[in-house]
This record gives C-alpha cells, sequence and structure tokens, in this order.
C-alpha cells in the first residue's frame, strides 16, 4: 500500500472498524452469554451498569466508535474520488454495509433499547416487571447485536482485501 492520503485514511478505518467489530463480536459471544445466566434483576443491572459507561461519553469508546464512522466516511469519500472499478465497488461495499448494517441498527434499535433500560428503577421492581423488562430487552438486543457483529466482520474483512489491492 502506497502512504497516500487514501492509504493512511483507509488504514485508519480498518483500525477503527476492526475495534467495533471485536467489541461487537465480544458481546455476541462473551457478555451477553455470561450475563445470561444471571436473574433477571442481576442481568439488567450488569448491563445497565456496561452500558452506562459508554452513556457517560467514555473518551476512548467515543473515539473509536464515532471515529470509526468519520474515518468510513472520509475513506469512502477519497475512494470515490480516487479509485475504479472493483476497488471503488469494494470500497461502496465495505461503506455502506458498515454504515447501514452496523451503524444503523446500533442507532435505529439497540441504543433505543439501551435507553429504556437505563429509564427503569431496577430496585423497586417487582419479580414480574423484572422478568417483563428483561423479555423485551434481551432477545431483540442479542438479534441486532448479531447483525452488528456479522456485518461489522464483512465489512472489515472488505476493508482488509481492499487495502491488499492497493
Amino acid at each position: 500500500m502506497v502512504w497516500t492520503l487514501l492509504g493512511v485514511t483507509l488504514g485508519a478505518t480498518t483500525l477503527l472498524c476492526s475495534l467495533v467489530a471485536g467489541l461487537v463480536f465480544g458481546f455476541a459471544v462473551v457478555v451477553m452469554p455470561g450475563i445470561a445466566k444471571l436473574s433477571d434483576r442481576e442481568f439488567l443491572m450488569a448491563f445497565k451498569r456496561m452500558d452506562g459507561i459508554i452513556q457517560d461519553s467514555e473518551p476512548l469508546f467515543m473515539l473509536v466508535w464515532v471515529g470509526s464512522i468519520i474515518a468510513m466516511i472520509s475513506t469512502l469519500v477519497l475512494g470515490t474520488m480516487e479509485l475504479s472499478g472493483s476497488e471503488r465497488a469494494l470500497a461502496w461495499f465495505a461503506s455502506a454495509l458498515y454504515l447501514i448494517a452496523v451503524q444503523g441498527p446500533t442507532i435505529r434499535f439497540n441504543i433505543p433499547l439501551n435507553n429504556a433500560l437505563q429509564a427503569l428503577d431496577l430496585e423497586s421492581m417487582s419479580e414480574r416487571d423484572l422478568a417483563e423488562a428483561r423479555a423485551q430487552f434481551e432477545l431483540p438486543w442479542n438479534r441486532w447485536n448479531r447483525v452488528r457483529t456479522v456485518a461489522a466482520v464483512v465489512s472489515v474483512s472488505a476493508l482488509l482485501l481492499l487495502q491488499g489491492l492497493l
């Protein structure tokens, strides 16, 4: 790969999107299965605490998550201007997949589910209400996280392939 602005941007995009892919993958295969074994109250409290770190705008998390979006858009713009043929198509594929199938579900589903959980007073809820809250949260959150995970891995794979072509 030649050290051009596109090359540097593509490298940064690949790194940041790989970190996001690792995060959603880690939640899919370790975190959520691990806390799934907890009681309803413990499960909801554990997730609420983890999400609370993100909600408090943890700087490194925000740098990686928001940075991946900015880097991907930058790579798409530069790639559209500088690439042609299959390389341009690969840049568009990776970008569209990441922005639509990773960030889209995050914005549309996962964040609203997280926000709804943050609004609950888990300490004062009955066991029945906790079970209902968990049912409304866990299955859809995991479903959309699996979508994000697969899309992130495929998108990063496309970015790596693109790097190899440049």
